[in-house]
């Protein structure tokens, strides 16, 4: 059967090829999800973040079930390329969607997730690896040696001068407590304790 491909109308080229691949059978759209990949690595920052923002605004126009064939297999090819490579992808991703956090609220989320879980237990450790390395160096500007006075004095400064980097930082704190201290994920660790030492088996 056929299926309708929806165009972007704006000249967004990237966009339109995440479209295309999305709807391609999974023989064809890994190879060509690899090739394109490889290419975005040796491009310049802005061409890196032309493409990005043009992914960011073509992922919700496609259907759920495309986007999830789609969105999984760029997650297992990210796992058969170099850390410094992933890296540079999720660092890419992260720092756009920070500065533009609107962008994520029209993806489903919740499906992100599921997908997420689907994959192997390997590949999910090497892409939270690696998402962890670019979080913890997001501010590294702002870190501070224990008890130095002089560098906390400057770092605040640098905080109450950068509205930018002070909205930043404290939307991250928020969400660093709301995704690891949440009753879904307090509730989640609980129930994997009670299956690793089979406390919730019949008797």
């Amino acid at each position: 059967m056929l299926q309708t491909v929806t165009v972007l109308s704006e000249p967004n080229y990237a966009g339109n090829i995440i479209i295309i691949l999305a709807n391609l059978p999974d023989f064809l759209r890994k190879p060509i999800l690899k090739k394109r990949m490889m290419e975005f690595f040796p491009m310049s920052e802005p061409e890196k973040s032309e493409i990005i923002n043009n992914a960011l605004e073509a992922g919700p126009t496609i259907p759920f079930p495309n986007f999830s064939k789609l969105f999984k297999t760029w997650l297992e090819v990210l796992c058969t390329v170099s850390e410094e490579n992933r890296y540079t992808m999720f660092s890419n991703y992260i720092k756009h969607i920070i500065n533009s956090p609107q962008k994520i609220i029209a993806f489903n989320l919740d499906g992100i997730l599921e997908i997420f879980l689907s994959l192997e237990q390997a590949n999910q450790e090497i892409i939270s690896t690696s998402i962890q390395k670019v979080v913890k160096n997001l501010d590294q500007d702002l870190r501070v040696t224990p008890l130095n006075i002089e560098e906390l004095t400057e770092k605040i400064s640098i905080l109450v001068n950068d509205n930018k980097k002070s909205q930043s930082m404290g939307k991250k704190g928020k969400d660093f407590v709301s995704t690891n201290f949440n009753w879904n994920k307090i509730c989640r660790n609980f129930l994997d304790c009670l299956k690793k030492y089979d406390l919730n088996a019949k008797r």
